[in-house]
C-alpha cells in the first residue's frame, strides 16, 4: 500500500522564483512560527478608534481613508457587458448607504441579512453594508431551490433579504407566508415588486458617512450554512475578530502584496467566497477580480492572461477541469503574470500539481480548512517546497495535531510520524466558528479534552507536513485495513483514461466492506467494454489487491457540492438505497 505520508522519498516541487520576482511575505515558515504572537498580527490592523475590532473598517474604510482610496478595490466582469470598477473610496460610500438604509427599515445591530444573488456588485456592497450596520450576514448560493432558501431563512430567523426580480418571482415569493419574521426584501434595481423594496430607491436617499459602531472582536458578523450527512443545515456563526486570521492567512498563505490583481473563483454563497472573494482581499488592500459566469474554460483562460492576474485562488474540481482539457489551453495564453496559485474545498490530488508545475511553470499550492475553522489553518505557502499530495503545515499561531482516543476514552495527540487520525486544532484562534446557530449540543460535540475536532483523518510525516485520509465517516473497513478514498482515487487519477474519480465501501459478508470506485473519463476517451477491467487492474497494481477497487462504474458526472467537494456519501445512499440526507447544496440543485 503506497503512503505518501510515510514514504523515505515523497515527491517534492522545489521552491523556485522568476527572475526579477518579488519574494513571499513569509520568507522563512520556521522562523515565523518561532517568532510569532498574535499581538504582532493584530498590529497590523488599524482597529476601530477606542479599540475593537470591525471587519469592514479593516476591509474598507481604513483604506479609503488613506492613499488605496482611488484604487480599484473590485473589478466586476459581467456574463455580458463592460467590467463595472469599484474603487475602496466607492466601497466606502456604497456600504454606508446600504448600512444607512437598514437602519432606517428598523434593522437593528444582530439582525440577520441574508443575500439571494448572484456574484453582481450588489452582492458585495450588500455583505459589507450588512456587516458596517451591525447586522449579521448570511449568503445564499443563488443556484438554491425554494426549499433549501426556506430552511436557511428559517433557521437563521432572517430579518432582510436581498435578491434580484427575477429569483424572487421564481423562488421566494411564495415562501413569505412560511417566513414570518423575514420583514423586508430588498429587490436590485429601479423597480420594486408587490411585497419588495427597490433597492436603487432606498439606497438614493440614504447617508453615504454612516459610521461604524464601536464593535466588539467577540461580535457576530457571519453565519454561513453547512450540510451535514443527515438532518438540518447547521450554521456556522463567525464574529468581527475573524478579521484578524482572514488579514494574516491573505498575507502569509496567500501571498497577496500590494499591487496583486487577485481572482478567488468561489462564490460567496460558500465560506470561500466570503473569507478569501471579500474579506481577506481587501484587508490587504489588493484589486479583486469578481466573474459573474460560471466556469468557462476558455473564459478563464482569457480572463486570466487579459487581466493579468497574478493571484489565483480556485477548487480543486476546476483544476481538474482544466487537465481534462489538457496542456494547449493554456499554452497558447501568456500567463506569465501569475505568480502564485492555490487551491482548496478538496484535497488536491498529487497529479494536478505537478500538471499546473509543467503547464504554468508553478503548482498548484493546497491548503485545508472548514467552514467551522473560518481560515485557512494547513497551507504549502509560497516560500517552502510543495509535496504534492499534502495540505501543508499549520499557520503560525496554531496548533495542530493528529489525535487519537486513549484507553480510557480520552484525545490524546500522536507524536509519531506517518499514523493516521483525526486531525484536531486547539481553539481559541480568531476566526474560530463560536456556535452552531440554536444547536449549543451539536457545537459542543465538536470539543473534546481540549481539542476541536475536525472530523477528517490525516497523517503528519516527519517533515511536519499534513496528508489527508478522508472523512471520519468516509473511510472504509476491509478486512481490517482502514482505506481512505483519496489514496485510491489518487491512483485512478493518474491513469490517463481518468477525469475524475470517487470512492465509497460498500457492504460484503466475508470483508466487512469492499472498494468501490465511480469514475468519469477524459474527452475523446473510447468506452470499450474492457476499459473497467483495464482500470481495475492498473489500480491493483498501483495499491495492492486489499486496497484496489473491487468494482469500478463509469459515469457521465459525479455528484458534488456547489463548492467542488465530492458527495461520496450521496452515491453511497444511492448504491445502497438509503435516505439520501441533505442535497440542497447539490450541484445543479437536489437530485
Amino acid at each position: 500500500m503506497s503512503d505518501p505520508a510515510t514514504a523515505t522519498a515523497p515527491l517534492v516541487l522545489a521552491k523556485r522564483a522568476a527572475p526579477g520576482e518579488r519574494p513571499p511575505v513569509m520568507r522563512d515558515y520556521d522562523a515565523m512560527v518561532a517568532a510569532f504572537r498574535w499581538e504582532d498580527a493584530r498590529a497590523e490592523l488599524d482597529g476601530l478608534p477606542g479599540g475593537g475590532l470591525h471587519i469592514v473598517h479593516e476591509a474598507v474604510v481604513r483604506h479609503a481613508r488613506g492613499p488605496r482610496a482611488s484604487q480599484v478595490a473590485i473589478r466586476f466582469l459581467p456574463k455580458v457587458g463592460e467590467p463595472v470598477e469599484l474603487t475602496y473610496a466607492d466601497l466606502d460610500a456604497r456600504s454606508a448607504r446600504f448600512a444607512d438604509a437598514l437602519r432606517g427599515l428598523g434593522l437593528a445591530p444582530g439582525d440577520r441579512v441574508f443575500a439571494l444573488m448572484g456574484r453582481v456588485p450588489e452582492l458585495y456592497v450588500a455583505a459589507l453594508g450588512a456587516m458596517r450596520a451591525g447586522c449579521v450576514f448570511c449568503p445564499l448560493f443563488s443556484a438554491f431551490g425554494p426549499e433549501p432558501i426556506r430552511a436557511r431563512l428559517a433557521l437563521g430567523k432572517g430579518r432582510a433579504l436581498v435578491t434580484t426580480a427575477a429569483l424572487y418571482t421564481r423562488k421566494v415569493a411564495g415562501l413569505r407566508e412560511a417566513l414570518p419574521e423575514l420583514a423586508h426584501v430588498l429587490v436590485a434595481g429601479a423597480e420594486a415588486l408587490a411585497g419588495t423594496v427597490a433597492l436603487d430607491a432606498l439606497l438614493e436617499s440614504a447617508r453615504d458617512d454612516f459610521p461604524i459602531a464601536p464593535t466588539d472582536p467577540e461580535t457576530p458578523a457571519l453565519l454561513h450554512f453547512t450540510s451535514g450527512t443527515t438532518g438540518t443545515p447547521k450554521g456556522a456563526l463567525h464574529v468581527h475578530g475573524a478579521v484578524l486570521m482572514h488579514h494574516l492567512t491573505g498575507r502569509i498563505a496567500l501571498d497577496l502584496q500590494d499591487g496583486d490583481v487577485y481572482w478567488c473563483t468561489a462564490d460567496p454563497g460558500w465560506v470561500t467566497g466570503t473569507s478569501y472573494g471579500i474579506v481577506a482581499p481587501l484587508t490587504c488592500g489588493v484589486t479583486m477580480l469578481v466573474d459573474e459566469a460560471d466556469f468557462d474554460l476558455e473564459r478563464w483562460y482569457e480572463l486570466l492572461e487579459r487581466e493579468r492576474v497574478t493571484v489565483f485562488y480556485t477548487a480543486p474540481t476546476a483544476i481538474r477541469m482544466m487537465m481534462k482539457a489538457g496542456d494547449a489551453p493554456a499554452r497558447r495564453r501568456d500567463l506569465s503574470r501569475l505568480r502564485f496559485m492555490a487551491s482548496v474545498g478538496e484535497p488536491l490530488n498529487p497529479e494536478a500539481v505537478t500538471w499546473s508545475a509543467r503547464v504554468f511553470g508553478r503548482p498548484f499550492h493546497d491548503n485545508w480548512w472548514q467552514t467551522e475553522t473560518g481560515g485557512i489553518v494547513l497551507a504549502n505557502y509560497a516560500c517552502m517546497d510543495v509535496r504534492p499530495g499534502s495540505m501543508g503545515k499549520p499557520l503560525p499561531g496554531l496548533e495542530v495535531a493528529i489525535v487519537r482516543r486513549d484507553a480510557d476514552g480520552h484525545v490524546v495527540p500522536v507524536d509519531e510520524p506517518g499514523v493516521e487520525g483525526e486531525l484536531a486544532i486547539r481553539p481559541g484562534w480568531p476566526s474560530m466558528f463560536r456556535a452552531y446557530l440554536d444547536m449549543p449540543e451539536r457545537y459542543a460535540k465538536c470539543f473534546v479534552d481540549g481539542w476541536y475536532l475536525s472530523g477528517d483523518l490525516a497523517r503528519r510525516d516527519a517533515d511536519g507536513y499534513f496528508w489527508f485520509v478522508g472523512r471520519a465517516d468516509d473511510v472504509i473497513k476491509s478486512s481490517g485495513h482502514l482505506i481512505g478514498p483519496f489514496e485510491v482515487e489518487s491512483a485512478l487519477l493518474e491513469h490517463p483514461a481518468v477525469a475524475e474519480a470517487a470512492v465509497i465501501g460498500i457492504p460484503d459478508d466475508v470483508a466487512g466492506e469492499v472498494v468501490k470506485a465511480f469514475v468519469t473519463l477524459k474527452d475523446g476517451v473510447l468506452v470499450t467494454e474492457s476499459l473497467p477491467r483495464e482500470l481495475l487492474a492498473y489500480a491493483r497494481k498501483r495499491l495492492g489487491p486489499a486496497v484496489a477497487p473491487r468494482e469500478i462504474a463509469l459515469r457521465d458526472v459525479l455528484p458534488r457540492t456547489r463548492s467542488g467537494k465530492l458527495l461520496r456519501r450521496l452515491l453511497k445512499a444511492r448504491e445502497l438505497g438509503l435516505p439520501e440526507g441533505d442535497t440542497s447544496t447539490l450541484e445543479g440543485g437536489s437530485a
